[in-house]
């Protein structure tokens, strides 16, 4: 069994996608628009379904039609690295045009930890060399 989040965007699936693959090294393996099947014609070229794989893990996304779309709340998406640095770079890319939920930091149980919102509003906590 894989559980792999799947994450809804307003529109903006398609960048936010070419966002996270750059920042977190993905790649993206498939994009596919809703084209004929689209809820309105401006939405023929916005993402029914996309995929990137990050490390061993699968990130799928969509673009939920609005009278589908909520706000994410209540998760955030957990991302751990083994490099602190790592976790840093990570956090300050995810951190670009987004909302700095907690700023990273060494915690009791990682030399960094923190938490953000992205600026097409998917929440991350990002953790860097945990401990034991």
């Amino acid at each position: 069994m894989k559980i792999n989040p799947y994450l809804h965007f307003n529109g903006t699936c398609a960048e936010a996608f070419k966002f996270y693959e750059k920042i977190l090294g993905g790649k993206i393996q498939m994009a596919m628009p809703f084209g004929d099947h689209a809820p309105s014609p401006d939405w023929k070229d916005k993402i029914m379904h996309s995929g990137m794989t990050v490390g061993d893990i699968t990130l799928m996304g969509t673009d939920a039609p609005p009278q589908y779309f909520q706000k994410p709340e209540g998760f955030r998406v957990s991302l751990a690295v083994d490099l602190p640095a790592e976790a840093d770079r990570i956090f300050s890319g995810l951190s670009d045009g987004g909302t700095v939920d907690s700023p990273i930091q060494e915690t009791f149980f990682a030399k960094r930890f923190g938490m953000v919102t992205d600026k097409f509003g998917t929440p991350w906590m990002v953790m860097g060399g945990q401990t034991n």
